[in-house]
């Protein structure tokens, strides 16, 4: 009883204590109908707090999820079925679904009536604004008497997980020249006979060591020509993102970090589906997505692995060795110092093809955020490397910026294979 007393609300104590006022009085006054009025007052909220508290018990509830991954800005339903198997009707229900800011407001539902071993289906929509594996729930029930003099509140139905993956943009075409993934780098390979070795040669760029310069080429094709150390093709491209909190501004779903990860995973799906081999990496080194070779899963694993990757804390990109290992790199960079990009070439194979979109996030920044370096030193920086390189704002479509990516494969320098002299 002590328990159904502790459901009453603020009207159930005061006719309560209105209820002992005029008992009290009946007794002092001898007033045998004022009495009786009085058991009446004061019974009324304590069976009305017995039989809230008796329906809480019976109540059972199931949350349903269709379907349980989605992309950004698509809706899931969810379908939630109440039934009610104590002995009493269950009526005065208030239900709130706990839902995260990202999925939108909390639904609310009342229903005046929940017959005995009946399911009622209650429905509505989730149209998710970030991606995350968020958690839907717990269900709460407030149940309350016809007359508000009573309320229970109760858990229900627990949490059910959602699983919001980033946006995909449908892409087209192929940097230009690459070979990704198929084995064939787009270089010329010229032998001079059986068992004799090759070597790769390129045009020479300022900062290359003198010592390298591979003299029989350069008198063939009358101009300047440096060795690079064949490196042995391990196949398939490295897909690598920058997502430190530092290197990225805005907040919410416009933040640069939502668009680079939304970017990441529609150029990976759409080098799997080209039958190519891709590898996900943070800017640590760290392999998100894909083992050796960077073959044996499907589009899912790749998106569910963006969802679930949150920001990390370092102040600079900690990739101490070649984050390619051996393969082709799209670096999606945001903003970086001189000293990480310097970082970033250094431990590059210069005879490997190299891509970066470097983001210029002062565009996604608000007023009251820490100025962004300037995206054009590390273009700079890239370009003198021997990268292909595109500068991304959020004005521009990412198939257009893709499309330039693509193209700036193209315009590299030409790589030769040719006979060592």
């Amino acid at each position: 009883m002590r328990g159904a007393l502790s459901g009453l609300t603020t009207r159930g104590r005061c006719l309560l204590a209105a209820g002992f006022a005029a008992g009290l009085c009946a007794i002092v006054l001898n007033e045998r109908d004022l009495l009786r009025v009085a058991a009446f007052v004061v019974a009324l909220p304590v069976l009305a707090a017995w039989l809230a508290q008796r329906a809480r018990v019976g109540l059972h509830a199931n949350r349903l999820l269709h379907p349980g991954r989605v992309q950004v800005g698509s809706a899931t339903d969810v379908r939630v079925e109440l039934r009610s198997a104590g002995r009493l009707p269950t009526g005065g229900l208030l239900l709130e679904d706990s839902v995260p800011y990202a999925l939108g407001a909390r639904p609310r539902f009342v229903v005046e009536r929940l017959p005995r071993n009946t399911v009622t289906v209650l429905r509505y929509q989730l149209k998710p604004v970030m991606r995350g594996v968020q958690q839907v729930g717990p269900l709460l029930a407030r149940i309350t008497d016809p007359f508000g003099l009573a309320e229970f509140d109760r858990e229900m139905a627990g949490r059910s997980r959602l699983v919001v993956v980033p946006r995909v943009l449908p892409l087209s075409g192929l940097p230009s020249g690459s070979g990704m993934g198929s084995g064939d780098d787009g270089s010329i390979r010229l032998r001079a006979g059986q068992g004799e070795d090759d070597s790769v040669v390129r045009p020479y760029r300022h900062g290359d060591d003198l010592r390298k310069v591979h003299w029989r080429s350069t008198a063939r094709r009358d101009e300047l020509m440096v060795r690079v150390e064949e490196r042995p093709w391990r196949g398939g491209t490295t897909v690598l993102l920058d997502h430190r909190v530092a290197a990225h501004r805005g907040a919410g779903p416009g933040a640069s970090l939502e668009w680079a990860v939304s970017f990441a995973a529609s150029i990976s799906l759409h080098l799997h589906r080209y039958g190519h081999q891709v590898r996900l990496v943070g800017d640590d080194g760290r392999v998100l997505v894909g083992g050796p070779g960077g073959s044996g899963y499907s589009d899912a694993v790749v998106l569910d692995a963006l969802a679930a990757l949150g920001p990390s804390d370092r102040r600079e990109p900690a990739v101490g060795v070649d984050p390619g290992a051996g393969q082709e790199v799209i670096a999606i960079l945001g903003g970086c110092t001189p000293a990480a990009v310097d970082s970033l070439v250094r431990n590059r194979p210069r005879g490997m093809r190299s891509l970066a979109v470097v983001m210029d996030v002062a565009a996604w920044a608000s007023p009251s955020e820490d100025a962004a370096p300037n995206p054009e030193d590390a273009v700079r920086l890239l370009a003198t490397a021997g990268w292909g390189v595109v500068v991304a704002r959020p004005s521009t479509p990412m198939r257009q910026i893709w499309q330039e990516l693509c193209h700036s494969a193209g315009n590299r320098g030409p790589v030769v294979r040719t006979e060592v002299g």
